[in-house]
């Protein structure tokens, strides 16, 4: 198998999952304590990536794909499995594997993520037509997953200290909480800054807007369904979708499950980029 390391421009999805509310003091014991802290725009972020990215110590799901461009429509069926690196202690690095199941030109393909909050993540794709592995650069993790409206960085969630964060209190409402964020770097994205509107109970982030360099909006993923597996609140259907052509690619996820006991060879081992795990079955 040859591995050829250089930035690739393939033509190639948003995984979002509960923090639980404290109970509210007895009417009697009120007057003796001081009124909750409210909580601030980075603590919002960062329970907002823990419920969308890091629930339960690992998980698989089944995704259909449907990607809408004008009067054209193409699937893609694939299985994504999540596993969370815990040592050392308190480590936040993940690592998940993309099986594609269809359609036959895309079947076999495999898309490795390593994530490294803080610093660049590691991305591999297998393509098995040519038998190999392209390793995917830093600069082409904002370009089109599987030909989809999805990104690359979309799979594995953007690190929360590429961006600045900010609360619109004159967009909260009871049930969302709304935050600006603010890339470190504007040179390494293509957007200007992004919107997410955060639930209050759940921590669910269930919409996000971005905006362009002029402020103009230009691309929106939602949360369109959101079910309970294994007491989890966990999105089952999203849209990523294109507001300047129209066009949008929704997922669907089945067969969710957490806390699976995830063997860490199926994320590192090069047998696995060839050969489909039985998980992926």
């Amino acid at each position: 198998m040859r591995i050829q390391t250089t930035a690739i421009s393939f033509s190639v999805m948003m995984v979002l999952l509960l923090v639980g509310l404290m109970l509210i003091p007895a009417a009697a014991q009120d007057a003796e304590q001081p009124a909750e802290k409210a909580l601030t725009a980075d603590e919002i972020a960062a329970k907002a990536e823990e419920a969308a990215y890091y629930k339960g110590s690992d998980g698989r799901s089944k995704v259909k794909m449907v990607i809408e461009e004008g009067n054209s429509k193409r699937e893609r069926e694939f299985v994504i499995l999540r596993r969370n690196v815990t040592e050392p202690e308190g480590s936040r690095d993940q690592m998940f594997y993309v099986y594609f199941l269809a359609p036959a030109d895309v079947r076999k393909t495999v898309y490795r993520v390593w994530k490294h909050p803080g610093k660049e993540d590691d991305r591999w794709l297998y393509l098995p037509g040519l038998d190999l592995v392209n390793r995917i650069a830093a600069s082409d993790k904002r370009t089109s997953f599987m030909g989809s409206h999805f990104l690359y960085e979309d799979v594995s969630g953007r690190g929360l200290d590429q961006d600045t964060h900010e609360l619109l209190a004159d967009k909260e409402t009871n049930t969302y909480w709304v935050l600006k964020n603010v890339p470190k770097d504007p040179r390494s994205v293509e957007f200007g800054s992004y919107e997410v509107w955060v639930h209050k109970r759940t921590f669910l982030p269930v919409k996000s807007t971005y905006y362009d360099k002029d402020g103009k909006a230009y691309r929106e993923i939602q949360a369109r369904k959101v079910e309970l597996v294994d007491e989890i609140p966990t999105v089952t259907l999203s849209e990523a979708k294109d507001l300047r052509t129209g066009g949008k690619t929704t997922s669907t996820f089945s067969e969710v499950k957490y806390n699976i006991g995830l063997d860490s060879g199926i994320f590192t081992e090069e047998r696995y980029l060839r050969q489909a795990p039985r998980e992926v079955r």
